[in-house]
This record gives C-alpha cells, sequence and structure tokens, in this order.
C-alpha cells in the first residue's frame, strides 16, 4: 500500500501491446472508474470496451464497490486501453488482498496477453508475405 495525497492507494500496472495502464485503486470508494482524467463512459465509448475493463470488478462481488479506480493509460488503441486496463486492475486487487489470488488467476485476469505484432522480414512484404511468384 502506498500514501498518496489524497490518501492510501492500491497499485498495479497492465499491459497489452503497446498500452501500459498505471491504475490506483483506492479503497473505501463507490465503484467508480476514472481513465485519463474521464468518467470510464468517455474514455471507452463502446459498451464492450468498458466490459472487458471493469471485469475483473464485476467478477467478483465482494470488490464490486469497494473501491474507485483512477487509472492513466497510454499508448496502444483501444482495444488495448480496454485490456490494459482490466490487467491493472486485477493486479491492483491481488495488492490490496493477495486471498484473491485464485479467484484473478481463475478467470485469467492475472495473465498477460504477450500477443504482439510480428515484425516485418526483409525480402518480404509484410511479416509473412512474400513477393508474387511468377512462373514465366
Amino acid at each position: 500500500m502506498t500514501t498518496a495525497p489524497h490518501g492510501a492507494y492500491y497499485y498495479g500496472t497492465g499491459k497489452r501491446k503497446s498500452a501500459i495502464a498505471r491504475v490506483r485503486a483506492y479503497p473505501a470508494g463507490n465503484g467508480a472508474v476514472i481513465v485519463n482524467g474521464k468518467p470510464l463512459d468517455e474514455a471507452m465509448p463502446w459498451i464492450d470496451w468498458q466490459k472487458r475493463a471493469t471485469a475483473p470488478l464485476t467478477a467478483i462481488p465482494s470488490v464490486t464497490t469497494r473501491f474507485n479506480i483512477v487509472a492513466k493509460i497510454e499508448g496502444g488503441g483501444q482495444s488495448s486501453w480496454a485490456d490494459a486496463l482490466r490487467h491493472g486492475i486485477a493486479r491492483a486487487l491481488l495488492a490490496a488482498d493477495p486471498n484473491l489470488k485464485g479467484e484473478l488467476r481463475k478467470h485469467g485476469f492475472l495473465t498477460r496477453d504477450a500477443r504482439v505484432k510480428e515484425s516485418k522480414k526483409y525480402g518480404l512484404k509484410r511479416a509473412r508475405r512474400a513477393p508474387q511468384y511468377t512462373k514465366r
């Protein structure tokens, strides 16, 4: 637990592709989620992104309204933001209560998704796309 000007909080870092989410979970909250200074529905307007981002809070009913989440996310796109936020929230909840590790692990929230864009290879047009072959 770390102290801050506004009180104590639990910290977690989430990553997905090139998106990095730095998440602070403030206890004794009302369940509000703030991303880059905006409410979640403004920062991520699509409902699917919102559900993916708050999945750790909704999967464990005992923590749904116990924390206020404040996150700063940079890099990547909107979809990566949602997954990075989910990973960061799960890590912050784990810092707050180590007893939640089994439940968070069961739902797969603590595992970082390692899939990233494959790099381009020389002699090819893209990562695997070869130039068109002409027989004659």
